[in-house]
């Protein structure tokens, strides 16, 4: 999971890109940059970090032109400590490329043998989207071999890409003197939108459109999967359907808990997707712990929100924050090493005991992965004096791994992988154990949009929509993951 980000202006564009990125830091922590255009220069910052911390006012100035990409990091594949691996990722051949990429390609290790072997391309990373980029510039040359450029030139290349390339990826790239280029996967898994701003005639991609609206820009559509779209150095823009076969399943996952709640999500609104996963969660809860032995229900910040208060008034008990959050820790789930997040847990959330003392609490939370987060509030609840606790995941059980992007590919770091239920209740220690349902929670959020082909649940139904995936695959994905890795049972 990552955050991308592209402009298209007739004035700088490097503080718009740095205001954009700030309100996507929530896709990733871990390393961020920007990259500006210029008289056909390319202009770029990258490091470890977050963005308010790797750039400054020497950087920002060192970042001119009025056409950009930035992007915030996650990793999932790769080295997490290599600063190297922070995007943007440039090629200088042919006519000078930057991309950033949101998401995780499946075959890059046979892609990386068929650029050495075949393509006779280089690279110097183990990041996939390295790999992605070379493809990219491949299939150009191949498709302009030494002519100019041309927007048909561009989208056959795409239609190339999309042949070879497996997995999930929103892609934002700059061609130096020609334009921007932005293309997303065949499935839609990962998000990609656009608005364009009329008063400047400006545009602006980005993975979530919260990134738009709180820098001054309107979503107008998003990117259909399959599609992309390219933006010349004259503002006047083009799209095309480039896969030969096109749905939209985007990852449920977004809606649970990745993106923001004030985001609109192929034509869905996270926040009112939380909500109705509150609402069948409640119906699941009222099945199994009779609401008599309830007090309170609390959420556990901040994704749970929505579906925890829509769950208190469906079950008609109070709604309580009994867990105050330090907006200054990093989000456990995104911070590679067990050990690093199994520490931060304390650092992140304190109990109000008022909340807890001899009541019956039901904690709500968005989900669960690893498991020992929610060990550990489950024990902080009863330190604070709760009489009984009990737990409730907004998502259903996570039992398998993702492989488009989602730092949960391994079977071992699964609490819920071979565990009943009751097993994993034993695990965390909570009196009483609640999940969504799978089918329940599609239902709530394709309500939303009708038009939806359905998700990618995997990490839920086992059900891998890109069709390449099998257990050896999954193991030589696993080879290629950042170091760093957890134990046994996690979140």
């Amino acid at each position: 999971m990552c955050g991308i980000i592209g402009v298209v202006s007739a004035t700088p564009v490097n503080q718009l890109i740095y205001d954009a990125l700030l309100l996507l830091q929530h896709r990733g922590q871990d390393a961020t940059g920007i990259v500006t255009e210029q008289d056909r220069k390319f202009f770029m910052h990258k490091a470890k970090g977050m963005v308010r911390d790797v750039f400054r006012t020497r950087n920002m100035r060192a970042l001119p032109g009025s056409t950009g990409l930035g992007q915030v990091r996650y990793p999932t594949a790769g080295d997490a400590n290599s600063e190297e691996e922070a995007q943007p990722f440039y090629v200088n051949a042919p006519f000078g490329i930057v991309l950033v990429h949101n998401g995780n390609i499946t075959n890059a290790k046979t892609l990386r043998q068929e650029l050495f072997n075949t393509d006779h391309r280089h690279t110097n990373t183990t990041s996939d989207t390295e790999v992605l980029l070379n493809v990219l510039a491949h299939e150009l040359e191949r498709k302009t071999a030494g002519q100019p450029l041309t927007t048909e030139a561009i989208f056959a290349a795409v239609r190339a890409v999309h042949r070879r390339v497996r997995g999930s990826y929103a892609v934002i790239a700059m061609i130096a003197g020609y334009g921007m280029l932005a293309f997303r996967d065949p499935h839609g898994i990962r998000p990609l939108c656009l608005s364009q701003r009329h008063a400047d005639g400006g545009y602006m991609l980005a993975s979530e459109s919260v990134a738009l609206e709180g820098t001054g820009y309107a979503l107008a559509r998003d990117i259909q999967p399959g599609e992309a779209i390219f933006i010349n150095q004259q503002g006047e823009i083009s799209q095309a359907q480039c896969a030969d076969q096109a749905s939209l399943h985007p990852c449920i996952f977004e809606y649970i808990y990745l993106a923001r709640p004030d985001s609109v999500l192929d034509g869905i609104s996270v926040y009112a997707a939380r909500l109705n996963m509150g609402e069948t969660l409640a119906q699941r809860v009222l099945s199994a712990v009779p609401p008599k032995d309830i007090d309170v229900v609390i959420p556990i910040p901040e994704s749970s929100r929505p579906s925890a208060m829509q769950l208190a008034q469906l079950i008609g008990k109070p709604y309580r924050e009994g867990f105050v959050k330090n907006r200054y820790v990093g989000r456990t789930f995104i911070m590679p090493g067990q050990s690093v997040r199994k520490k931060s847990v304390r650092q992140k959330l304190n109990a109000i005991a008022s909340e807890f003392k001899g009541r019956n609490v039901l904690l709500v939370d968005d989900s669960i992965v690893r498991g020992t987060t929610s060990k550990e509030i489950v024990q902080m609840a009863r330190e604070a004096g709760a009489n009984k606790v009990y737990m409730a995941s907004a998502a259903p059980p996570v039992r398998y791994p993702n492989v488009y992007g989602i730092d949960m590919p391994t079977t071992a770091e699964l609490v819920a992988h071979g565990r009943s239920v009751e097993e994993i209740r034993q695990l965390i220690g909570c009196d009483a154990l609640i999940y969504q349902d799978v089918q329940a929670m599609k239902r709530a959020v394709h309500a939303l949009n009708p038009d939806l082909d359905g998700f990618d649940a995997s990490c839920f139904d086992g059900q891998y929509i890109t069709g390449d995936i099998t257990s050896e695959s999954i193991m030589a994905l696993n080879e290629g993951r950042n170091p760093a890795q957890p134990e046994v049972n996690g979140e």
